[in-house]
C-alpha cells in the first residue's frame, strides 16, 4: 500500500492543470477578449504546466528509487515521503502563480 503514494501524488498534479483550465475557460468571452488577456492566460497555463512537469519528474525519480529502497529497508519511508512533499510543493507553487496570473 505504501508503494502507491507516488502515483497518487503525481495524479494530483493533473488536477492542478484541470483547475487552471476551468478557471481560464470561465474568463474567456467572445466580445471583449484582448491580446493582453490572451497572453496573461497563456502565461498562466504555461506556469502551471511547466511547474507540474518539473514536479512530476521529481516525483517520478524519487518515487521509483524510494519504492525500491523501501522494499529493502523500512526506515527509508519517512525520508521518501518528505522528499515527495517537497517535490509536490513545486507544482503547488505553480498553481498559486497561475491563479494569480489568471486574475
Amino acid at each position: 500500500m505504501r508503494s502507491i503514494i507516488p502515483v497518487v501524488m503525481a495524479g494530483v498534479l493533473g488536477i492542478y492543470g484541470l483547475i487552471v483550465a476551468v478557471i481560464l475557460v470561465q474568463k474567456i468571452n467572445d466580445t471583449d477578449y484582448k491580446y493582453y488577456d490572451g497572453y496573461k492566460h497563456l502565461a498562466s497555463g504555461l506556469c502551471c504546466g511547466l511547474s507540474s512537469l518539473a514536479a512530476g519528474m521529481a516525483i517520478g525519480i524519487v518515487g521509483d528509487s524510494g519504492v525500491r529502497a523501501n522494499a529493502q529497508q523500512e526506515k527509508i519511508f519517512v525520508g521518501m515521503i518528505l522528499i515527495l512533499i517537497f517535490a509536490e510543493a513545486l507544482g503547488l507553487y505553480g498553481l498559486i502563480i497561475a491563479l494569480i496570473l489568471s486574475q
